[in-house]
């Protein structure tokens, strides 16, 4: 089953525990973010803190990522962590990053995806160069992905302390 619309605001809405998110790509071409993506290339910086729905969400409730990333970053993930993680992490959000520069992926078979309540799955689908395909919901057993967040969790390291080195 494929996720859209309010269908897909609704998984945010009505989690109990946790929304847990694994994002791998180095890029991600989001409609929404081209005009403060482009700003950002060309020198713009985006002060802090501020607040907007997604950080209310995060003072309140359990939310939490791992970010898998080489070095050097690309463009985008200094756009992400400037615009995004370091006003999201302080907020709440539980963002941490895998470093993968000068170690095996210990992820690297696995797609990206969303886990709610450790129980409902989506599989978020994405070309190559990041422009989203689809999320599609997935009907099978969630162990494997409560796994793959273990190991994403426990070979990461918080954001806030991944940016201080």
């Amino acid at each position: 089953m494929l996720l859209d619309g309010e269908d897909w605001a609704s998984k945010f809405k009505t989690f109990q525990t946790e929304a847990w998110r694994l994002e791998k790509l180095p890029q991600y071409l989001v409609p929404q973010e081209a005009e403060e993506f482009a700003a950002f290339k060309a020198g713009a910086r985006f002060p802090g803190p501020y607040e907007d729905s997604w950080t209310e969400m995060v003072r309140t409730r359990n939310v939490g990522r791992v970010h898998v990333v080489t070095q050097p970053l690309s463009d985008y993930l200094r756009f992400e962590f400037e615009r995004y993680y370091q006003h999201q992490a302080p907020a709440g959000e539980d963002i941490r990053i895998l470093d993968v520069t000068d170690r095996p992926n210990p992820l690297s078979d696995i797609e990206d995806f969303w886990m709610f309540d450790r129980s409902t799955v989506v599989l978020m689908h994405y070309e190559p160069d990041g422009k989203q395909i689809s999320r599609e919901l997935y009907d099978g057993d969630p162990a494997p992905f409560i796994e793959y967040q273990r190991i994403a969790v426990e070979a990461s390291v918080p954001f806030l302390e991944y940016i201080r080195t």
